[in-house]
């Protein structure tokens, strides 16, 4: 593991590398606009890819490294995204484009335009919670590369039947909520939770070739 700095036009951000030995694909992900890199989701990827095969990059959005509060518009976040993508793809290799929450609808609008080889989307924020009519759809149904929505049972910015169809595929993490944390009388534990995130998204990079 090993940490570098890189300056954008929103500021410096921060990317922390879990290298694989032999490595096929970067998987970059960001945050969400309420926490940073130590999501569990993100955690969890960190510790099993690099083992499949993928490099792991966690990126920082200049506002956390900056240690703010509140991320700022989705213009600003979409600017630093944009910014650490040459260190992102130096490595010479296909890189997903990835995120959860904010981060997955920063790698969604992103996609197209700075050649992303495929978006990881977690916990996808379809709407806000009770405000189904603002949907977030036309995000996630217009990356232009196979994308992979992670999302939970219970999310309240979303549960998966909420979904429209599109040319995507959704993973469902059973009675998890927008952090993927499932409630202790849920019939599988949180560990078990994470299992199947890690297991199927690494199942996923696979057929990406």
């Amino acid at each position: 593991m090993n940490t570098e700095t890189v300056d954008t036009d929103a500021g410096p951000a921060r990317i922390t590398w879990h290298p694989a030995r032999e490595a096929r694909l970067v998987l970059a992900v960001s945050h969400g606009a309420g926490g940073g890199i130590e999501a569990r989701d993100l955690h969890v990827l960190a510790g099993t890819l690099p083992a499949r095969g993928v490099t792991v990059a966690l990126v920082e959005q200049p506002w956390r490294v900056a240690g703010k509060k509140v991320a700022p518009a989705p213009k600003t976040l979409d600017t630093g995204w944009r910014g650490v993508w040459p260190a992102l793809a130096r490595p010479g290799l296909p890189v997903i484009s990835g995120g959860r929450s904010a981060g997955a609808r920063v790698a969604c609008r992103t996609a197209a335009e700075l050649g992303a080889h495929a978006v990881l989307a977690l916990s996808f924020p379809l709407h806000p919670p009770g405000r189904p009519e603002r949907s977030r759809a036309g995000e996630l149904l217009g990356t232009g590369v196979p994308t992979l929505v992670v999302q939970g049972g219970n999310d309240p910015f979303g549960r998966p039947e909420e979904f429209p169809a599109g040319d995507f595929d959704l993973v469902e993490v059973p009675h998890a909520d927008h952090g993927l944390a499932v409630p202790r009388r849920a019939d599988l534990t949180q560990e078990q939770a994470l299992d199947l995130v890690g297991a199927r998204v690494a199942e996923w990079t696979l057929s990406l070739g």
